[in-house]
């Protein structure tokens, strides 16, 4: 049953930013931030680490995935450093993610030839 939940909140996530794609002005870009920043306030009033632990990777892969990687890197290290914690804590958390965002991204533009539009 794990990855049935985790297929249909995956699945959840995408119709919304499909939903937002199709019916509004917001471009992919602003979606992706507002998804971030969804990840932070919603695993800030405590939402989303029960989705998380309810749900697996269809929660914490997409961008809200993300910014609860974030939120749970910066609370973390501000238990454990302090007030440097905020500065440090969601790149500690995140690294291997943005890390392997970064390679592939090099090794698929090595790969692929770009067009421009």
């Amino acid at each position: 049953m794990q990855y049935f939940y985790s297929f249909v909140v995956g699945g959840l996530l995408c119709v919304i930013a499909q939903i937002l794609i199709d019916k509004t002005k917001l471009t992919p870009a602003r979606i992706l931030v507002i998804y971030v920043t969804a990840g932070v306030i919603l695993t800030a009033i405590g939402i989303y680490g029960p989705l998380v632990d309810f749900a697996g990777a269809g929660a914490s892969v997409p961008l809200t995935g993300f910014g609860y990687s974030l939120a749970t890197g910066i609370e973390e290290s501000i238990s454990e450093r302090g007030f440097i914690g905020i500065l440090t804590g969601g790149l500690t958390a995140c690294s291997a993610g943005i890390a392997a965002a970064i390679f592939f991204g090099y090794i698929m533009a090595l790969i692929k030839k770009p067009k421009t539009k």
